[in-house]
Formats: structure tokens, C-alpha cells, sequence
């Protein structure tokens, strides 16, 4: 037997070793990126098309407050808008919600005073006043009552949208992410944590 045989095939077998160590980076990155790509990794949340929360005519357009009192659209550009629509009654998973964006918010540490709360009541029924007195900051719009107000339910309530979804609207007011019902605040939390220490605007 000749011995330039073993020779050899060690030789082959230490090529093969040294291109499966070449490739093994490329080819794993490849079957990352297909099974879990990017935005599933880097996200809890759902990132949505950009959604400008303006009217056709590009004006903020006004919204009228639980109090009767009317803010624009435009006035609460340059914070973070973390959004939810409910009835008045609050029912359902409505109160938990609320306690989501609260918690989430505290957790932002000093950065939390970028972010506003915003409550989307979508009928005629006045929220209970001692839930309001648990979350103080809380700016709650009734929605039902206005133009800006109707047109911003319209952009949360599209086809398969559930209305227990919660909403995060960019400092320039664009709506752009979405987190799904029973959302995990934890999961939450570290989305807008990020957002928030690599945004350049708000």
C-alpha cells in the first residue's frame, strides 16, 4: 500500500477543514438573517409603515381634551407618544393598558419626561374618576369628538388591527410602532429604551 495515499488524504481532509472554517461565517450569518431576520430580533414590537398623524392638507388638526379643552396635534410634537384607544368604561383589558404605559414610562428613568401617555377615549363615556387619579399625566382625548380625533382612531383601528393593541408615535408625530394585546411591559420597556437612547430627535 502505498503511504502518499494517507498523505494525501490528510492533506484533503485538512482543505475541506480550512474552507468549512471559511464559510462557516458567511453561511451562518445567511441562515440568521433568513429565519430570523433583523427587525424580528431587534424588536418586540411591530414596526409599521410611517403613519404622519396629520390630516389630508398636512394640518396637526385639533383634539379635544376630557376637560373640554382643545390641544392641537402639533403641540405635542417633540415628545414620544405612547398611545392606546378604549371606551370610556375601560373595560376589558383596558385598565391593564393603562398600567403598562405608566409602568413602562417610570422605567425610562430620566428620560421618561420625553415620553407622553395619551389615552384615545373612542366613545362618549366619561372615564371613572378614580381611575384617572391613578395615573396622573395621563392626557386623555376624547376622541369620538373631533375631526383629528376620529382620523387618529381610523390609523389605529385598520384591518386585523385589535383594539387592545398599544401605539408608540415618533417625536415628529409619526405613527410607527405597534405592540401586540397582552403586550409583555418587560419587552416593552427595552423597545422604547432603545429608541430612546439612539433617536436624534426628541
Amino acid at each position: 500500500m502505498s503511504t502518499t495515499q494517507p498523505v494525501r488524504a490528510r492533506s484533503n481532509f485538512t482543505l475541506w477543514l480550512v474552507l468549512a472554517v471559511c464559510l462557516a461565517p458567511f453561511v451562518g450569518s445567511l441562515a440568521l438573517y433568513h429565519f430570523a431576520p433583523p427587525a424580528q430580533r431587534m424588536n418586540y414590537g411591530e414596526l409599521i409603515d410611517v403613519v404622519p398623524l396629520m390630516d389630508e392638507a398636512g394640518m396637526p388638526g385639533e383634539l379635544q381634551l376630557l376637560d373640554g379643552k382643545r390641544i392641537t396635534l402639533g403641540s405635542l410634537r417633540g415628545k414620544w407618544l405612547m398611545l392606546q384607544r378604549a371606551g370610556g368604561a375601560c373595560s376589558g383589558l383596558c385598565g391593564e393598558n393603562l398600567w403598562k404605559l405608566r409602568q413602562v414610562r417610570l422605567t425610562q428613568g430620566d428620560n421618561q419626561e420625553r415620553i407622553q401617555r395619551v389615552w384615545l377615549v373612542e366613545d362618549d363615556a366619561l372615564p371613572p374618576d378614580a381611575l384617572l387619579r391613578e395615573h396622573e399625566g395621563l392626557l386623555v382625548v376624547m376622541a369620538s369628538r373631533s375631526e383629528a380625533g376620529r382620523r387618529l382612531l381610523r390609523h389605529m383601528s385598520g384591518a386585523g388591527d385589535d383594539s387592545a393593541s398599544l401605539w408608540l408615535a415618533d417625536p415628529l408625530g409619526n405613527l410607527m410602532l405597534r405592540w401586540p394585546p397582552l403586550a409583555d411591559p418587560s419587552a416593552m420597556k427595552k423597545d422604547l429604551r432603545r429608541l430612546l437612547r439612539t433617536s436624534r430627535i426628541g
